[in-house]
């Protein structure tokens, strides 16, 4: 286990990585003994300072004009944390921000990282909060500048030192940083060096066996933390893998979503024997067909289980039965169709909108089932064609300069790939980034569910 480990701390503009920025930095080496040396500094965060953020640290705008800008101590950031372990107050969010800056200059920082909080849950159970400063007070940690970086990093050496002189701390400590992992569960070909050398990004990883054959694809947004947790977990899938991975590879996507897309693909291209049949991520509401006694298409709304979908002539599937609802309802007005053949009334003799004037009559067997069905056919095509216009779906890429582009065309994927964020974001353009795969109802299944979590992604409609 390392013995070096560099306690950090920021101040920052705000909470969010990706839109804030650094103000003050301090980080203070360790060799769990003593401490063998330090650095600080203020940052020019080259932005307005909110005013709520200098009434907590006390920075003024003034304070940072003339300081550093990041990338003029990134070297030496760098060099003081190398083969060090990063460790933080909340480690996610200084070690956040921190790859944040780095990646805004091109560069990938990565450290082994150890959080405090974690530590102190472990090592002083009990206590009401884990809060750095509710744990300055409960230890009666001197503090005089509370909330400025150097002042924070040496209140959490100080909580560092008091956790290294518990029993088990260098068993837990060693637990932490090797990310759950335990050595003897690794395979004999990986170390936990190989697997700290893994990248923290969004992709698909693949594990390989002895003879270099896939053995098993996943996906995850932190592709280092993935594949730890499987060879940490006791499961009888973890158990296959620590039997027969001998190496890992891997593809970084930047998108959740390319990476979704481009693991579903190389399941079915590949068939690693690991990986169980690909789940079926179905939406749990679905429209299904069928023809009544008279001969009449009619189509229904359903909840159903997947083992239970065979039996159905399935047409479309979605996350919540109002959405199947809806689509039906827009198809029932625009090919005029009986709402009693489309679920939407349930009353008996002819439907309301019989007497409306606003159906032909299916229902009171004055259309009949040769007429009727040529416009309930071509409706069900239209609810088959989940997507209703063509559009590209733009989304993060590999590096900040980048989009990931996926293609919808004809109500059905076609395929993924980047284009530069400086490049004109026409069709045209837009359409020649893009490689061709395969569509299927997993993907469609797929693209659904995201559009549907994240309801603000950018997108591009084609004319």
């Amino acid at each position: 286990m390392s013995k070096r480990y560099a306690i950090v701390d920021i101040e920052t503009t705000g909470g969010r990585a990706s839109r804030d920025k650094i103000t003050e930095i301090a980080v203070v080496i360790h060799d769990g003994q003593r401490i063998i040396d330090s650095f600080e500094s203020l940052v020019n965060p080259e932005c307005y300072i909110p005013y709520g953020i200098t009434q907590l640290t006390g920075i003024t705008q003034e304070m940072v004009a003339d300081a550093p800008k990041f990338y003029e101590i990134a070297r030496k950031f760098v060099e003081i944390t190398e083969g060090a372990v990063f460790v933080a107050h909340n480690v996610r969010f200084d070690y956040g921000f921190i790859r944040e800056e780095f990646a805004r200059l091109g560069y990938t920082y990565s450290r082994r990282q150890l959080c405090t909080v974690r530590l102190s849950r472990k090592s002083f159970p009990g206590l009401p909060s884990y809060s750095l400063g509710n744990l300055i007070r409960h230890f009666r940690i001197q503090v005089n500048d509370r909330h400025r970086a150097m002042a924070d990093v040496m209140a959490t050496v100080q909580l560092f030192e008091r956790i290294l002189d518990q029993e088990k701390s260098e068993q837990e400590i060693k637990q932490m940083v090797n990310l759950g992992i335990r050595e003897s569960k690794l395979p004999k070909n990986l170390s936990i060096e190989k697997i700290h050398a893994l990248p923290e990004d969004c992709g698909v990883y693949y594990l390989h066996d002895e003879q270099g054959r896939v053995v098993y694809v996943g996906k995850s947004i932190n592709i280092r933390k993935r594949i730890a947790e499987h060879f940490a977990d006791q499961t009888e899938k973890a158990r296959k893998l620590q039997e027969r991975v001998h190496d890992i590879s891997y593809e970084l996507t930047g998108s959740e979503l390319l990476a979704l897309l481009l693991e579903s693909f190389e399941i079915k291209r590949l068939s690693p024997p690991v990986n169980r049949a690909q789940r079926m991520r179905n939406f749990p509401f679905v429209i299904h067909y069928y023809h009544n006694e008279a001969g009449y298409l009619c189509f229904e709304m359903a909840r159903v289980a997947a083992r239970e979908r065979k039996k159905l002539q399935l047409v479309s599937e979605y996350p919540t039965m109002s959405r199947a609802k809806s689509r039906l309802e827009y198809i029932f007005r625009e090919y005029e169709l009986c709402a009693r053949y489309c679920q939407l009334d349930s009353s008996r003799g002819p439907c309301f909108h019989f007497h409306l004037q606003q159906c032909r009559g299916a229902c009171a067997h004055v259309e009949s089932p040769e007429e009727y069905n040529l416009r309930a056919a071509e409706a069900l095509e239209r609810l088959s064609t989940i997507f209703e216009q063509d559009f590209f779906i733009l989304d993060n890429g590999r590096h900040r300069d980048e989009y990931s582009v996926v293609h919808i065309q004809d109500g059905a994927y076609r395929g993924f790939g980047y284009i530069g964020q400086d490049d004109n974001l026409s069709v045209t353009m837009l359409r020649d980034a893009i490689k061709n795969y395969p569509s299927s109802p997993e993907t469609t299944r797929i693209i659904q569910r995201y559009l549907h979590q994240n309801p603000k992604i950018k997108i591009i409609k084609c004319r």
